[in-house]
């Protein structure tokens, strides 16, 4: 059986027709002596995650480029609660002049759709994707885990414990369709934020946990996790040795999607700014071998194109969720 989640294939293709637009590539245009102007003097973004978590990271690392490209301070916060409803909210409710915008990921596309909360992902204008972002299962360096087989294995015997970041992420639904494809019945523990996460499966509680790259990096540097598998179709060029999930015989995969969504009615005064500017901040030499070290891929779709993208990404994602009978 085959799953596939996160860029699905409608979603894949909104992707390519990005990349055509750019001539196939990032668009080259040198960054200019000095940053756009902006009608905002501060740019608040808005997170779902705990500080340390994927999309906390992700962002915190993008303001302290984006002040070289656009003439504005910009300021991280972090809105937990209801796996990203609040989040969402925070943001629909805000003006719509460039002044907050939320880090999109699949998470508030789940959220939408399985708990229904009062302002969803329709009432967000898509601003601009960023990165394709790489999810893998990991465990603790010490642990009794070697390979993803092990762990299944273990599940066979005795159910255990699987982590996940919260009920409505991509994370989720890729441990769910994981034992699925395995046939087993593990237990999926769900956390607010990546790093409780991490924590769970630090000290044993947790035979697995799945997870962001990037999120991961310093405890896979400092030798404390041991990555066993990655979703992406193809083996992360930084960790070559690491095999996919499909390699290991389960045929799921899956990959994030990272950008930014403002409240609806955006000026073109301000898409304009940040078309230009994402695409400049992609090529910043500094930013680029640090987003690469993370394993970020580089997928920048425009503005005019972004809301299709999201558009596509929802209803596919709510066709497999029926099929699966988590929403009706």
């Amino acid at each position: 059986m085959h799953f596939t989640v996160g860029l699905t294939r409608a979603a894949g293709t909104a992707l390519l027709l990005a990349a055509a637009l750019t001539g196939g590539r990032l668009l080259t245009t040198p960054a200019s002596a000095d940053p756009a102007p902006y009608p905002q003097k501060v740019v608040t973004l808005v997170t779902h995650s705990s500080p340390g978590g994927g999309s906390d990271v992700f962002v915190r690392e993008l303001s302290k480029y984006l002040g070289k490209y656009i003439n504005a301070t910009f300021v991280v916060e972090n809105v937990q609660g209801g796996s990203g409803a609040k989040a969402v909210a925070r943001v629909a409710g805000a003006p719509a002049d460039g002044s907050v915008f939320y880090a999109t990921t699949p998470t508030y596309v789940y959220t939408s759709l399985l708990s229904k909360p009062p302002k969803t992902y329709k009432d967000l204008e898509p601003l601009v994707n960023i990165f394709a972002d790489s999810e893998v299962v990991f465990t603790r360096a010490d642990g009794p885990y070697k390979t993803l087989q092990d762990v299944i294995d273990k599940a066979k015997k005795d159910r255990g414990k699987w982590g996940a970041a919260n009920p409505a992420s991509l994370e989720r639904q890729a441990a769910e369709q994981l034992k699925r494809a395995a046939g087993v019945n593990a237990a999926i523990v769900t956390h607010e934020g990546g790093g409780d996460m991490m924590l769970n499966v630090l000290n044993g509680t947790l035979d697995i946990g799945v997870g962001e790259f990037q999120e991961l990096r310093s405890q896979i540097d400092d030798g404390k996790i041991r990555v066993l598998a990655t979703f992406n179709p193809e083996r992360l060029p930084q960790k070559p040795d690491v095999p996919t999930v499909k390699e290991s015989g389960f045929d799921v995969q899956l990959v994030k999607f990272r950008g930014l969504a403002g409240p609806k009615g955006l000026p073109d005064e301000v898409t304009k700014v940040w078309d230009e500017a994402i695409q400049k901040v992609l090529q910043d030499p500094e930013y680029k071998k640090q987003y690469t070290e993370e394993v970020l891929v580089a997928q920048f779709i425009p503005h005019k194109d972004y809301p299709a993208f999201v558009d596509n990404f929802a209803t596919t994602t709510e066709a497999f969720l029926k099929e699966t009978g988590a929403i009706k």
